[in-house]
């Protein structure tokens, strides 16, 4: 099973970005802007918008869909954030991600906790 390194799930753990660790066979990692990493690490939620958009990953990776999901909800795109992580919780292949607090979770569990958080905080409002 391929490990995708995540960059940072606020929406999920509340800790920042994830660490930068050495490959081993089976892992991907991405560059920062790829995923938006930079961008989010930084608060700047547009930043990691406009490097995520630029193409560098496919629009069907989990990783992209929970990060730009994460940038869209912080940026009060509820609605679009809402429906990349059901995208990435319907995605038939399972990946294996690491979290910014360094736990490792399926990218279906990570999808359906942000969907939810998501969910909890429209409730709320």
């Amino acid at each position: 099973m391929k490990i995708l390194f995540i960059s940072a799930l606020a929406l999920v753990c509340a800790s920042g970005a994830a660490r930068a660790e050495p490959m081993v066979s089976g892992e991907v990692a991405y560059p920062h802007t790829a995923i938006g990493y930079d961008g989010l690490v930084a608060g700047d939620n547009e930043r990691a918008i406009r490097d995520m958009l630029k193409g560098h990953v496919s629009r069907h990776d989990p990783a992209f869909l929970l990060n730009l999901g994460q940038a869209y909800a912080r940026s009060g795109r509820v609605s679009e954030a809402r429906e990349l992580f059901r995208l990435a919780a319907k995605k038939r292949d399972v990946v294996d991600l690491v979290l910014a607090d360094g736990r490792v979770m399926s990218s279906k569990m990570a999808a359906r906790q942000a969907l939810a958080t998501v969910q909890v905080g429209l409730a709320a409002r």
